[in-house]
Order: C-alpha cells, then structure tokens, then sequence
C-alpha cells in the first residue's frame, strides 16, 4: 500500500513543515527587503527635500503589479512554481546591488529604477509562491497557512519599516559617503543573496499548465480573467472583496500619517507607532480568522467583521474629540480593533480565491486578483488626494471611509447569503 495514502492529514501536514519553512522564509526575507528598501529611499528623499519622489516610489513599485499581472500569471502556470520562485530571487540579487548602488551614490534615477525593478519582480514570484500554497496543502488547511504567512508578511513589514529609519541614523562615513546609507546598502544585498538560498528548499510541483503558449493576449488576459469570473459570483465577491481591503488598508495608512502629525500632534515615532498597532492587529486577526471561518459557508465571516471595521473606523474618528489625555490609547485600542477585524475579513477570502480555481487556471486567477487589489491601492491614491484638495480633515477622513465600508458590507450582505461554497 501507498505511505501517502496511509498518512492522516494531520501527519501529511506535519510532513511538509520543512517545504512551508523555506517558503515563508521566502516571504518573510522577500517582504523585508522591500519594505528596508523603499522605506530607507522615503526618508533619504524627504531628507534631502525632495518629498515629491515618495509618490513616485510608491507609483513605480505598484505599477509593474498592474501591466505585468497577466504575464506573472502565465509563468506560474506554465512553469514549475519553484523554478519561477528561485529565478526571480537570483535575479532580485543583481538589482539590488543595483539599488545599493543608487543609495551609496545617492542617485536617484537608479534608486528608481531599482525600486521598479523590485515591484516587478515581486509581481512575477506573487502568483507562484502563493499558488504553491494549495499545492502543498489540502483545502481545509490553506486557510491556516494563508494566516501563517499574513504574519509572517506583517512582520517582515514592520522590522523593515522600523530598520530602515534605525540604520540610517548610524553615525559615520565611509569615504563620505554616510555610513548609515552603506549600511542600508549592504544589507539589501545580503538579504537578498539569503533569500535566494532560501528559495532553493522551495516545493516542486509539475507545472500546472505547460502547454500555455505566449501570445499577445497574455497582455490583457486577467482583465479577461476578471471579466469571466462572472460566472462564479462567489469567486468575483471574494475577489472584489480582497480588493477593496487593500483599497481601504492602503487609504487608512495615508490617512493614519496626516492624523497623528497634522491633526493629532504626534511624533512621527509615535505615528509609525499606530500604524504598526494596526498592522499587528492584523496578525491577531489573521490567527483568529481560520477559527471563526470553518466550514462551507466561511463567507458568513465577511459582514460582521465588515462591520466591526466601519464602527473602529468611526471610534477613530471620534478620537479628536475626546480629552487629549486619552486620545493616545484611544487611538491605539481604535487601530488595534480596526486591525483584527481587516485581518479576519481578508484571510477567508485570499484562501478561497486560491482554492476555488481549477489547478491549471490558479496562477493566472491568483495574478487577476492581485491586479485587482493594485488597482485598489492606485484608487487609495487618488481618494485621498482629492482629500488633500478638499482640505478634508483627516478624522473626517475616517468617517468618510467609514460610510464607504458601510455601504460595501451593505452590497455583501445582499449577495453572499445567495451562494453556495
């Protein structure tokens, strides 16, 4: 008799511990390097008054997740997901020296174009790594693994972000160059050369898809793709769903920034503070989520905690009227709240958009969706600069976005009841 046949399905998941290590040791080295990166190249801009070039470094990193999205899909599907993974690491090597060398130098067309570089390929190893998730594991368990690697990616998120600043303010030149930048410089590489090896212990499965062939339609196939999820009114409500998180996530860090310097008269430590309160509420949220989604009607999840996200939404924007000795921990507590409920509201639905597509269509699915989301990001973007221009306050801000989860939660409280897992 087959071993594997034999093995319960709790012994085949304690079997792949080592494969799901090297994976969100991918992840987690992946997400950190970019965010140190970025992150340090923020504050050199701003430090050295060119504060308009954080918009572009943000532009150029999102963008390659919009125009490449089909392509990545194809890759995924068409090749071994562990081939595409281990690629796109190796080549992540020779730009970020690239990049180092932009920081070292402080020339910020290469900073640029390594930044664009980095958005590329994380959009290429996207559909792969995270396609490879349900290949690794049965259905019941890609909710478990998809919450694993939230915290995992909000981690790397929050050591990025918080180094960045950290190693930047070492004192010291080196060939006066600040040592700080060589530092920031030489860690990028070093990262990703780890990343890289990493990559190597990576799961290998058959390619999904391998007689995909590379056409001209590749460039527009998950608008395609979006457009035909129409059929599976489940799968098009998660997709939209998850997009709209990011879009509301994305919103409220902008938001959160002008809050706490502008309105709130914080520090930008204890700023950066608050939004690392929500992202770990996130994590928490990320954990509870596989508890409180069992079952084939998981999607009833998705209304109570769209609502608990509306009423932290409006607790923040009450913040400002309440006693200043108060409105710190309300602030947090708000955030934190905000947080859990974002973080059990987008597990269920990533897993499901990663289990609900046939194994040959996963890549290019899981590439629609994240064009999806990108789209999202770009209209955080453009929503809350017409709040900018609107001299909106930023607590109002809050309120605004509020009525707009509202009426979301309104929209999927109609249709999902209407399905069946």
């Amino acid at each position: 008799m087959d071993d594997s046949l034999s093995k319960s399905p709790r012994s085949q998941i304690e079997g792949t511990r080592s494969k799901f290590a090297a994976m969100a040791g991918v992840y987690f080295f992946g997400s950190l390097n970019d965010n140190f990166y970025r992150q340090a190249a923020m504050l050199l801009v701003v430090g050295a008054g060119l504060s308009y070039l954080q918009s572009w470094i943000l532009f150029l990193f999102t963008l390659p997740f919009i125009i490449f999205a089909s392509l990545a899909g194809f890759l995924a599907d068409r090749f071994s997901k562990r081939s595409v993974i281990i690629s796109a690491r190796l080549s992540v090597i020779i730009i970020f020296i690239i990049g180092a060398a932009g920081l070292y130098f402080s020339s910020w067309p290469a900073i640029m174009c390594a930044v664009f570089i980095f958005g590329l390929q994380a959009t290429i190893l996207s559909p792969a790594l995270n396609g490879s998730i349900p290949e690794l594991y049965p259905p019941e368990h890609v909710v478990t693994a998809n919450g694993i690697f939230c915290v995992v990616n909000n981690a790397a998120i929050m050591l990025g972000i918080a180094g960045a600043g950290f190693v930047l303010d070492v004192k010291g030149t080196f060939s006066d160059v600040p040592l700080g930048q060589c530092v920031v410089a030489g860690l990028c590489v070093l990262i990703a050369v780890i990343t890289f090896f990493v990559s190597i212990f990576v799961p290998e499965f058959p390619a999904a898809s391998p007689a995909s062939r590379l056409t001209w339609r590749v460039t527009i196939e998950s608008v395609v793709t979006l457009l035909q999820t129409r059929r599976d009114s489940l799968l098009a409500n998660s997709i939209f769903a998850k997009a709209f998180f990011w879009f509301a996530g994305s919103l409220q860090i902008l938001i959160i920034n002008s809050l706490g310097v502008s309105q709130l008269g914080l520090t930008k430590a204890m700023t950066s503070t608050m939004i690392v309160v929500e992202i770990v509420g996130i994590g928490v949220g990320s954990l509870l989520s596989p508890v409180l989604a069992k079952g084939p009607k998981w999607y009833r999840v998705i209304v109570p905690s769209s609502l608990l996200m509306a009423g932290a939404l409006l607790a923040v924007w009450a913040v400002p009227f309440l006693p200043a000795f108060i409105q710190k921990v309300s602030l947090a507590g708000a955030l934190m709240i905000l947080g859990i409920a974002a973080g059990i509201f987008s597990i269920p639905v990533t897993s499901f958009v990663q289990i609900r597509p046939a194994p040959e269509l996963k890549g290019r699915m899981i590439a629609a969706s994240n064009l999806a989301d990108f789209v999202g990001i770009l209209l955080s973007s453009a929503v809350f600069y017409i709040f900018n221009l609107l001299s909106i306050k930023p607590s109002n801000c809050f309120a605004i976005e509020a009525l707009m989860v509202t009426a979301v939660t309104a929209w999927l409280w109609i249709a999902l009841p209407k399905e069946t897992a």
